[in-house]
C-alpha cells in the first residue's frame, strides 16, 4: 500500500446521491490490488483498530518518525509497551525507556 492520500470531490456533492459514493469508493478502491484489499479488510476488522491510527495520525510528525524508526529498527520479541495511568505509552526495550506523548480524544 502507498502513503499517497487522495482527495476526491473537493466541491462535494449531495450525500444523498448513493450512485456518487459508489463511484468514489470503486475509484478509490481500484488503485490497489486485491491481496491489500484482504489485508486492509482482515487488520480492520482488530479490535481498536480504527482509534489506533486515529491516535498515530495525532501524534506530531516528529514523534510519529520516532515511533516509527522504532519500530522498524527494534526487535519486537524484546520490547513491553505499558500505558501509565496519565495515559502515556510507555515502550522498554534492552535497557532503554521512550515515553510518547498523551494522544487526546
Amino acid at each position: 500500500m502507498s502513503a499517497e492520500s487522495v482527495v476526491y470531490y473537493l466541491n462535494r456533492v449531495p450525500e444523498s446521491d448513493p450512485n456518487d459514493q459508489t463511484e468514489w469508493l470503486l475509484t478509490a478502491l481500484g488503485q490497489y490490488t486485491g491481496a491489500e484489499l484482504r489485508e486492509l479488510l482482515y487488520v480492520a476488522e482488530e479490535p481498536g483498530f480504527f482509534e489506533l491510527m486515529r491516535g498515530l495520525f495525532a501524534l506530531s510528525d516528529e514523534n510519529r518518525a520516532v515511533l516509527q524508526h522504532f519500530l522498524e529498527t527494534g526487535h519486537p520479541p524484546a520490547m513491553k509497551a505499558a500505558i501509565d495511568p496519565k495515559g502515556r505509552l510507555t515502550i522498554e526495550h534492552e535497557q532503554r525507556v521512550k515515553v510518547l506523548p498523551v494522544i487526546a480524544n
